[in-house]
């Protein structure tokens, strides 16, 4: 009971455009800002399945003279960012800039603007970019990419914590003045400068079919001046994905040495990654339905709380499709949008347990983005390459938080 007890209108046009069929929101959260009794208790419902799960799974390991791997008792939390004390959050910080001052595994011949261990995440994330984004592995390719870069702070840095998550509803009217993003000595680093500016132009990669599309602007843009990643230098990028924004040296993986950038505000957010966004995600049938929600249309204005996020983040690496995780706000990002599919697969649980082993079938669901070329439909064997940055595994091993490697979970 203890275990138990611990555990214990956003996008419409998307879901009509792709087939998905609408659902009614909790009366609570019409405005998208106010957090319904509903998610709520969706979101416990999750928690005692998952935690009713690892219980039948440690009992049946035990029956045949087998000792589990991830029980209650050892099992893992991931916390959002701001529910965490100022040491939690300091440490964290420190930790990060610790990676950051770390050599780099990346050979020079690779990426010769790869300067730090951080650096190697960035370089991996830039040469897969087009495979793993509206792929069959974008869930757990980006699973295995936060654990691992979770796992480098604490193995390599001496971070006692886990990953925190950025709840972005939470913020959503504000993100620059959230805990994450207020510039004290406890946040990621404050806002860019205000510099008077158009919102970005996102255009899609060489070979991606779609149209060009004209995002708000925040209110920032300009260099990042206050908080622990003031004087952050990015090294690597930018790759593409923004108009009028020239590629850096080797297509993005020389050495180019400039400061950080950020463009937040509540614009995006409100919009793409509110109240309502989130109970529809844990809502949706099948992964299929799941993704358009997540990630949306690429390159038509409904780009789904994934692409809203990033670019609610914006300016420099974080606006850039490629090199976004140059910016230590992808990873509190990508916290949530592994949080949230954790979640939903949790919410099967009492069905059946095939969001364990699901990819989809959907255009979403191919080993290319979007099936562009057409290409086959990933399956749970395709390898997860980690590049340099860290060790490669397989779909299936990481489908589940508390299978293979992985037992965690999120509070």
């Amino acid at each position: 009971m203890k275990a138990a007890a611990l555990l214990a209108t956003g996008l419409v046009a998307v879901a009509v455009h792709a087939g998905v069929p609408p659902r009614d929101a909790p009366a609570a959260a019409d405005d998208g800002l106010t957090k319904p009794q509903d998610l709520d208790d969706l979101i416990e419902k999750a928690k005692a399945q998952i935690t009713d799960e690892i219980n039948e799974n440690e009992e049946a390991l035990r029956k045949r003279g087998e000792t589990p791997r991830c029980t209650v008792r050892n099992l893992i939390f991931r916390r959002e960012y701001g529910s965490l004390s100022k040491e939690d959050r300091l440490a964290y910080v420190n930790a990060v800039k610790c990676l950051q001052s770390k050599p780099p595994r990346t050979p020079a011949s690779v990426a010769p603007g790869a300067k730090s261990r951080f650096d190697d995440f960035v370089v991996t994330h830039i040469q897969q970019t087009l495979a793993i984004h509206y792929s069959g592995v974008f869930q757990p390719w980006h699973r295995w990419f936060v654990y691992q870069y979770e796992k480098a702070l604490r193995d390599e840095c001496g971070y006692a914590g886990y990953q925190p998550y950025w709840d972005w509803p939470l913020y959503a009217r504000a993100p620059q003045d959230s805990p994450l993003f207020n510039g004290d000595p406890y946040s990621l680093g404050g806002n860019g400068e205000y510099i008077p500016h158009d919102g970005p132009v996102i255009v899609p990669p060489p070979g991606v079919g779609g149209d060009n599309i004209s995002l708000p602007a925040g209110v920032g843009s300009g260099l990042v001046k206050t908080g622990p990643f003031a004087n952050m230098t990015v090294n690597l990028g930018p790759v593409g994905g923004l108009a009028d924004t020239a590629p850096g040296p080797l297509g993005g993986l020389g050495y180019n040495p400039r400061g950080l950038k950020r463009d937040l505000g509540g614009a995006m957010n409100m919009r793409y990654a509110n109240y309502t966004t989130v109970f529809r995600l844990l809502t949706q049938p099948n992964v299929d339905q799941y993704r358009v929600v997540s990630e949306g249309v690429p390159y038509t204005p409904e780009i789904g709380p994934h692409g809203g996020i990033h670019y609610t983040i914006g300016g420099d690496p974080g606006g850039d499709l490629f090199t976004s995780p140059g910016d230590p706000a992808f990873w509190v990002h990508h916290g949530q949008m592994d949080r949230l599919w954790t979640l939903w697969q949790a919410l099967g649980l009492a069905d059946n347990k095939t969001r364990y082993t699901d990819l989809g079938s959907g255009s979403y669901a191919h080993r290319t983005w979007a099936n562009q070329p057409a290409s086959p439909l990933a399956e749970l064997g395709d390898v997860i390459d980690m590049g340099y940055a860290a060790p490669s595994t397989t779909i299936e091993e990481v489908m589940s938080t508390t299978g293979g490697e992985l037992c965690y979970f999120y509070l």
